[in-house]
């Protein structure tokens, strides 16, 4: 059983889709969660209010984490309030579709600043108090096309390859302070941000799975439980595909 009783958890994104329900998930383990949101208010506090419902504890900050004071003001307003922060949820992220020859530079960029860019921001701002505790858990959001690319995708691919080697890194550098950062790489999960898929495009992709179907948030969330918790206490560098079997 996964115990996160009394553990300080950030997540960015928490507004909806996986990071809404990694948000649940953690505060219904014991966590309280702090739920990181750029525009969303209403349905940040809509995550609060339920796990709140639920007996758990957590409130919203609002933050472009793709921006590195404001993630840094973020990350401050959590040690702030709980005087510490165990675990960090890098979820925050975006997409700019189109083929290559087609895509603007102004795309590019962006999707790095804030699928990239965002998990240096946060994972820097978050260091300083997690080496002071000794103790900390960093879960950052990579995906499937950071691993075997995406046609469509070049700044995104691009953005979710640079967190795995981010990862990789990260957790060499700080493994001897006890603050262990992994990665999950979700598949095709139904969101916002893939809805707007084809429905042959969404058809196609299944048939890739050795499960023959969709992900779920909650299959995410629970992976990036575990990740978390110290469950996975001699876990680090890693990158754990959710993805049915697609890779």
């Amino acid at each position: 059983m996964i115990d996160l009783t009394n553990k300080i958890a950030l997540v960015t994104g928490a507004s909806r889709g996986i990071g809404r329900a990694v948000a649940l998930k953690l505060a219904s383990l014991g966590a309280k969660v702090i739920v990181n949101y750029n525009k969303n208010a209403a349905a940040a506090d809509e995550v609060v209010a339920q796990i709140m419902q639920a007996g758990g504890e957590a409130f919203a900050v609002q933050g472009d984490v793709s921006n590195f004071e404001a993630a840094s003001q973020v990350v401050k307003s959590a040690t702030e309030k709980f005087g510490r922060l165990d675990i960090l949820v890098n979820n925050a992220g975006t997409t700019r579709d189109n083929l290559l020859a087609l895509m603007k530079e102004a795309d590019f960029d962006f999707v790095i600043q804030n699928d990239l860019k965002s998990v240096f921001n946060c994972s820097k701002a978050a260091l300083r108090q997690m080496m002071k505790q000794r103790y900390g858990r960093i879960v950052n959001m990579t995906s499937v096309a950071g691993i075997v690319g995406n046609a469509g995708q070049t700044n995104y691919s691009a953005a979710k390859a640079g967190i795995i080697g981010f990862t990789k890194a990260m957790a060499k550098e700080y493994g001897s302070k006890n603050i262990l950062v992994n990665a999950v790489a979700p598949g095709y999960i139904p969101t916002d941000l893939t809805n707007v898929l084809p429905q042959e495009i969404k058809d196609g992709i299944t048939k890739f799975t050795a499960l023959g179907r969709m992900g779920t948030v909650d299959e995410v969330a629970n992976a990036v439980a575990f990740l978390a918790s110290d469950a996975a206490s001699y876990i680090s560098g890693q990158i754990l595909a959710v993805d049915g079997g697609m890779t």
